[in-house]
């Protein structure tokens, strides 16, 4: 924030804010808007299960059940597809740093970045310890969304590092703990300024630079969010927040109730950092439309803005790598016609057809392309072959949304697809009606939860 501001009374905004979480009710959103929400849930959930045997996936479940368990008489929560239990906070670092670690999850392109993956998380820790309907699970998602993305949009506009989801999007996961506790107005304004104060403001292109377990901060973003909704409870104070009350941050609150992001959203078609996808949809396309085999390939250029250009351009040797790749998984696209959880895994490493491809591919940044960002992800992808012939994909913007959406049925098919690489059908297919149900009246969140336990 450009200033510090002293604030004894709440802002307007935060009024304004306040109000919206404690009255929205479901018949106030309009039905397009809950309907995705209800496919978002089913979309993560999908991630949730195909990354469930992901190394950082085992490692963050076990540290929650050794270190983040539940003291004496404290509310204790299911790991998903693990059944262990451990504290709300425990609950909220194990599953959001599983998400996270495959990068196949929703997105609002000017936040650039993700709340989806510790809303859910989130949403799912304190309904494991009250009964929470259908509905109310949805308009819990949907609040989440409308802060984070907006807490987001705030932060980036006000400060100079770019900061990782978590920074903000522990903002949105307050707001589903004080919804769904009702918290008073006093003990929100807590949790909202407690929950940006601890937020992980870590540096986004550090990680991209150097890609680890860390990800987007969204292991951290969904235990303080959490912890700030609980410990505000508590009587514990928070200093308010700043990209929610600061004067600087007052336009990302203008349309509160009004234009509704949560369906300006993209989902992701590919497990690979959004900065990737137009390229591999360029790639995919002049595969399939001019039958290129892959054996014929001299070399692969890709024109892309800058954030895209500095992503991972060798060979990978970890998931993380593979994730924050540009060149890995556009040869992927040419070698194998596909981008999927197995091109992202350690399996796939070895493969010398992979990695001779992705030494044929040349980035360079394109201007019409950083001109672009972050509004859209545009690139253009060249190919020549050895004999000398050339096909040019012309400039493509990165598909899943949100302009066009994807489709009911694309999404769908992408979690039974994502989820069915680790669970078996009939629970799949379980699982997908229990979401697709939440908008009746008569519907039960609860129900989801049972079924994402059993190991």
């Amino acid at each position: 924030m450009t200033t510090v501001e002293t604030l004894k009374e709440p802002s307007s905004t935060f009024l304004r804010l306040a109000q919206f979480v404690n009255t929205l009710q479901f018949d106030d959103i309009p039905p397009s808007v809950t309907k995705t929400a209800a496919l978002l849930i089913l979309d993560l959930i999908g991630v949730l299960a195909a990354a469930r045997n992901l190394e950082a996936a085992v490692i963050a479940r076990d540290f929650a059940v050794q270190n983040f368990s539940a003291g004496p008489n404290a509310p204790v929560a299911r790991l998903p597809f693990d059944g262990r239990n451990v504290s709300l906070v425990g609950y909220g670092f194990a599953a959001a740093t599983q998400i996270d670690n495959l990068d196949a999850h929703d997105g609002w392109q000017p936040s650039k970045g993700h709340a989806g993956a510790a809303l859910f998380p989130a949403l799912c820790a304190f309904a494991e310890v009250q009964k929470v309907s259908g509905r109310e699970a949805l308009v819990a998602m949907v609040l989440g969304y409308e802060i984070g993305y907006r807490a987001a949009l705030a932060l980036h506009t006000t400060v100079e590092d770019y900061h990782t989801s978590g920074a903000w999007n522990s903002l949105g996961c307050a707001a589903i703990g004080a919804r769904l506790r009702n918290a008073d107005q006093s003990t929100f304004r807590d949790a909202l300024g407690i929950a940006e104060y601890h937020g992980p403001r870590s540096q986004m292109m550090r990680e991209i630079a150097n890609p680890t377990m860390l990800h987007d901060g969204t292991g951290w973003g969904a235990p303080v969010g959490i912890y700030a909704a609980l410990i505000a409870e508590q009587g514990f104070t928070g200093a308010p927040a700043a990209t929610v009350e600061f004067g600087d941050a007052q336009f990302a609150w203008a349309d509160l109730g009004k234009n509704w992001l949560t369906e300006q959203q993209y989902i992701k078609p590919y497990p690979i950092c959004r900065w990737a996808h137009a390229a591999i949809d360029a790639a995919l396309d002049l595969r399939k439309i001019h039958k290129i085999e892959p054996s014929s390939i001299e070399k692969i250029d890709i024109f892309t803005f800058v954030y895209s250009a500095e992503l991972n351009n060798e060979v990978p040797d970890t998931s993380p790598l593979a994730q924050y790749s540009l060149a890995w998984p556009v040869a992927a696209a040419m070698v194998r016609g596909v981008v999927g959880v197995d091109e992202v895994t350690e399996a796939s490493f070895s493969d010398d057809h992979l990695i001779q491809m992705t030494k044929r591919v040349d980035v360079h940044i394109d201007q019409e392309c950083e001109d672009g960002y972050p509004a859209r992800r545009l690139a253009r992808v060249n190919i020549t072959l050895k004999d000398g012939t050339a096909f040019e994909s012309g400039l493509v913007e990165a598909s899943g949304g949100p302009d066009p959406q994807p489709t009911e049925q694309e999404i769908v098919e992408k979690y039974r697809a994502f989820a069915g690489s680790t669970l078996p059908e009939k629970r799949v297919f379980e699982i997908e009606k229990a979401v697709m149900s939440l908008m009746n009246e008569d519907s039960d969140f609860n129900q989801v939860l049972d079924l994402l336990v059993t190991p």
